[in-house]
């Protein structure tokens, strides 16, 4: 091949070696980049890991289905990545789409029946401070009060659950359901009252 054919080859390979190697360089980038962000939600959702587990389970009330739902959760944030830059509240936004995760369950009916597995419930509960004779007696007691606030009216339910169990406050919960702070104080008020009332009448029957 003569000088000018091997120049012209080289002029005409160029362009395709540089384009392909162009992609291959923006498709490593792209996934350098998933990877960097999956790594980040991973933390995210471990952070606040334990309050979405207590809030999970507060409403399945099993912890093979609360965990269930925690790992929907990031995968439900995983689809939403793009949008990460615009939360303010990471604590409250997983809380609402682990709240979702465990209502749709909950309306699918296929989640496993309800326990009171102490080691379940000693996940819910605050360790530091407490024996281990006084964290069986605490979930013992978180037991007695769960079922309690299951007879309560839904909306006087989901908003005790937030508020008690989870510490959220009345903006916060307002936020994860979606509706005002007077209506969740106002059903707070009534959720504690038919609550005390639950629970004094089963001490009485003791």
């Amino acid at each position: 091949m003569s000088t000018c054919s091997a120049t012209l080859a080289g002029w005409m390979e160029s362009p395709a070696t540089s384009v392909r190697e162009q992609h291959e360089a923006e498709h490593e980038a792209q996934q350098e980049s998933a990877s960097r962000s999956e790594a980040a939600i991973a933390a995210l959702v471990d952070e606040y890991a334990s309050t979405l587990y207590r809030v999970a389970y507060s409403v399945l009330r099993n912890g093979a289905d609360a965990e269930d739902a925690v790992q929907e959760t990031y995968l439900r944030v995983l689809r939403h990545r793009d949008s990460l830059s615009e939360i303010r509240d990471a604590r409250v936004w997983l809380v609402r789409i682990v709240w979702n995760v465990v209502l749709d369950r909950k309306r699918r009916s296929k989640t496993r029946p309800e326990t009171d597995d102490i080691s379940d419930l000693a996940r819910v509960l605050p360790a530091s401070g407490l024996t281990a004779e006084e964290r069986v007696a605490s979930a013992q007691h978180h037991a007695h009060v769960l079922r309690a606030v299951e007879q309560l009216p839904e909306k006087e339910q989901r908003v005790l659950i937030l508020s008690a169990f989870e510490e959220l406050s009345s903006v916060e919960i307002a936020q994860v359901l979606g509706t005002t702070e007077s209506t969740v104080r106002s059903r707070l008020f009534r959720a504690r009252n038919l609550l005390s009332t639950l629970l004094s009448h089963s001490r009485s029957a003791r």
